[in-house]
């Protein structure tokens, strides 16, 4: 989705573009800024591997693309990596999806071949004893950053801290975000992929709007194991510009999922080819879990 900004709307809300041909902008405070990188090569893959603990990773992992979103007058940084995705995968550790023996033949046989020619293993067994879908439980990565804040002593210090959510009875007002307002920025990140050995897709990606109200965000974890489950696990975010110079940011997070054979007891279809589109058929699967938060955003964090 390309998104044309008229500069005369661009100066209406009070924003600009990033410099240095930074793709993004800044409003009321905020430094939004996305990045779109490369598939890791097999050295920086066998280093991410290192740091995870894993012999596995998805197929195609964007290890230099990201989402910022920064506050500059407080450093309340958000942001959305691929690393920090994939260590809530492993720090979790979901138990596999079990699969038919046909499909289990075919996992096993990409993961052998995988770890041939990109790990240069030596033949072994191949054993589904891990969650091979990559699920994440991730909500995105929040640090506070001060470039150098100066003591009494002369000192020049870095500080780096983390943001505190707190659990909210709001929720985020979707019915404001559906107003015509005009999209100043827009952008899609993929984090990682895998197409399951034919089998599927599990996909992450971030999606962030800024209209002139507010900007807004969707964490998306999308998984289809075809014949066997759908599952999705969402993050939303939004924050409304105001005059206050502590914005508050809701979050949403909403877990779905569902097996085929349920599915098709409440009269769905069974074609994994009708479940193509995460958005079309989020509601026809049950919650699994639902949480809202809230964050104000302050310099006393």
């Amino acid at each position: 989705m390309e998104v044309m900004v008229d500069e005369k709307d661009l100066k209406a809300a009070g924003a600009e573009p990033l410099p240095d041909d930074r793709r993004g902008l800044r409003i009321h405070g905020w430094e939004i800024e996305s990045h779109k990188g490369s598939i890791l090569k097999s050295s920086t893959l066998q280093e991410w591997e290192e740091k995870l603990e894993t012999t596995h990773l998805p197929e195609m992992v964007f290890g230099e693309s990201c989402l910022v979103l920064k506050h500059v007058k407080t450093g309340a940084k958000i942001h959305f990596n691929a690393l920090d995705a994939l260590g809530g995968w492993k720090q979790e550790g979901l138990p596999p999806v079990e699969v038919p023996a046909a499909a289990q033949w075919k996992f096993r046989r990409y993961l052998l071949v995988g770890l041939m020619l990109i790990c240069s293993k030596p033949f072994q067994q191949v054993i589904l004893d891990y969650d091979y879908t990559f699920t994440t439980p991730y909500c995105g990565s929040e640090t506070i950053e001060m470039d150098a804040e100066k003591h009494e002593n002369g000192e020049i210090l870095d500080r780096t801290s983390s943001l505190h959510w707190e659990d909210c009875e709001e929720q985020i007002d979707m019915v404001a975000l559906a107003s015509k307002e005009p999209i100043l920025f827009f952008d899609e990140v993929v984090l990682y992929e895998d197409e399951l050995a034919d089998n599927g897709v599990s996909l992450l990606t971030v999606k962030v709007r800024v209209m002139p109200s507010c900007w807004f965000l969707l964490l998306r974890f999308w998984l289809r194991v075809d014949g066997v489950l759908i599952r999705l696990r969402d993050t939303r975010m939004r924050c409304v510009f105001d005059d206050s110079a502590n914005p508050v940011i809701l979050r949403e997070s909403c877990w779905r999922e569902s097996t085929f054979q349920a599915l098709s007891a409440r009269g769905h279809p069974t074609d994994s080819a009708a479940y193509s589109d995460p958005s079309i058929i989020s509601q026809r699967l049950p919650v699994v879990m639902h949480r809202t938060q809230k964050l104000q955003v302050s310099g006393n964090l």
